[in-house]
Formats: C-alpha cells, sequence, structure tokens
C-alpha cells in the first residue's frame, strides 16, 4: 500500500489519528474549500484543494477501514487474523465510498449556494426582456440619471401572480453611444416554476434640431446665404454644455 503521510497532511492531521477524527477534519475541511462558496479569483485554488481533501478522506478512510477487518497492518502487511467481514454485516457501519457520499451531499445540501444552484438549475430562464430608453444629445453627452418605473408579474407565497410596482435608476456616464446596454437580472415577469427574465434597456439617441453625432464628433449643419458667405457672417449658436459660442465666416 501507498505511503499516507500525504494524506494526514492534507488533512492537517496527525499519523495516529483516529477514523473519527478523519470524518471530522473531511467535514470541516470540505466546507471551508467547496468552490461554491470562494469568488472567482480564488475558485481554482478551491476546486484544487476540494480535490485533494477528498482523495485524502477516501484513502485514509478506505486503510482504516481494511485495518478495522484485520486485513492489514500500517506497514500494507497481512495481519494474523483471516478472518473476513463484510461492511455491511457490522452495526451503524458504512462503506467506505458509501460514507464518503453520504457526508459529500449532506454538506452540499446544507450548503446555501449548493440549494440555491441546484434548485435553479432545474427552473427555465426566459430569454432576456429588451426595452428602449430614449436620451437627448445633452444626456449622453454630460451624463445623467434616469428614474424608470415599471410594472411586472410577481408571484406570491400561495402561487397566484400580482402586479407589482417597480422603479429602477439608470446612470448613464458621459459618452455613452446609441445602442449601450444595461441588463438588470432577474427583474422581468415571474412565473411558477421559472426563473424571472432579465430586463436589458437599450439607449436610443434622440434627434437634435442643430447638431448630429458622428462618432465622438458633433456635426452642426447650418445653411448660410450666399452674401453672407462672400462678406462675411457671425452665426451664434448654444452647446450641449449650455454655453454661447459663435462662428465666424470671414
Amino acid at each position: 500500500m501507498a505511503n499516507s503521510s500525504h494524506f494526514y497532511d492534507v488533512l492537517n492531521l496527525p499519523k495516529d489519528a483516529s477514523l473519527q477524527d478523519i470524518r471530522k477534519a473531511y467535514k470541516e475541511l470540505v466546507k471551508k474549500w467547496h468552490p461554491d462558496k470562494h469568488p472567482p479569483s480564488s475558485k481554482l485554488e478551491a476546486e484544487a484543494r476540494f480535490k485533494a481533501i477528498t482523495q485524502a478522506y477516501e484513502a485514509l478512510h478506505d486503510q482504516d477501514c481494511r485495518s478495522m477487518f484485520g486485513v492489514y497492518n500500517d506497514g500494507g502487511e497481512r495481519t494474523e487474523s483471516r478472518r473476513q467481514y463484510r461492511a455491511e454485516d457490522l452495526p451503524g457501519y458504512a462503506t467506505p465510498r458509501r460514507d464518503f457520499k453520504n457526508i459529500y451531499y449532506a454538506n452540499m445540501a446544507a450548503s446555501p449556494a449548493y440549494s440555491t444552484s441546484f434548485s435553479n438549475s432545474m427552473r427555465r430562464k426566459p430569454p432576456s426582456v429588451e426595452r428602449k430608453l430614449e436620451c437627448t444629445l445633452e444626456e449622453l453627452c454630460c451624463g445623467c440619471r434616469k428614474e424608470i418605473k415599471f410594472t411586472r408579474d410577481v408571484v406570491t407565497k400561495d402561487g397566484s401572480i400580482v402586479k407589482k410596482q417597480e422603479s429602477q435608476t439608470i446612470r448613464v456616464k458621459p459618452g455613452w453611444k446609441k445602442g449601450t446596454k444595461i441588463t438588470f437580472e432577474g427583474m422581468g415577469d415571474e412565473r411558477p416554476g421559472c426563473l424571472p427574465a432579465d430586463v436589458t434597456y437599450l439607449i436610443a439617441e434622440k434627434e437634435h434640431p442643430f447638431f448630429k453625432r458622428v462618432g465622438n464628433d458633433l456635426v452642426l449643419k447650418v445653411e448660410v446665404p450666399l452674401v453672407n458667405a462672400l462678406t462675411g457672417w457671425t452665426f451664434s449658436f448654444q452647446t450641449h454644455w449650455r454655453r454661447e459660442d459663435e462662428l465666424h465666416l470671414l
């Protein structure tokens, strides 16, 4: 049998740890390093540790069970006892793999993250609902806050559907363009047995009476009479930041 010292190190246990100590250490470590409890930045490390903890538990549990039946000693040699038992014959004893599954699923079921992710995976989520949000050129250039009020269906505790008034605030940032999308997760209508759809707002730009946006530039189109173009002309206009500017034709 392979050297098991590494497995004890993984579970932070001394080499003379009992089966009860192994189980206790496994329960604590599997809760601490379950991947669902870690952010994306540490998820890979958590997955690796979770796998190592599981392998160590299975290996050490299996060794202790063999020792209990008198088949192997700590050095991997056969003992003098030749009597054989089945694990199922011992009162209150579970096989290593069955015991591992019981502990694993018991810990998983007790985890709120697991319960939520499991129940959510069984529920269908409709496609995102898209709505238009019109903004003026001034609002897109300077930024603004848009307060949106809407009504959506929600499911009550008894399973009935009622209308609920909702409101959302969208912070339009300076420089946003037509086609920018803002998504609110789970703010669509609710239906029994389904996850609520996401709601996506699509920025639309209202037509401006003077300016036209071309990329990050503003284009101002003005009709100039021929006589003014020949003799010189001054044209005053107001920019989107409410400043008076003048255009001089010399």
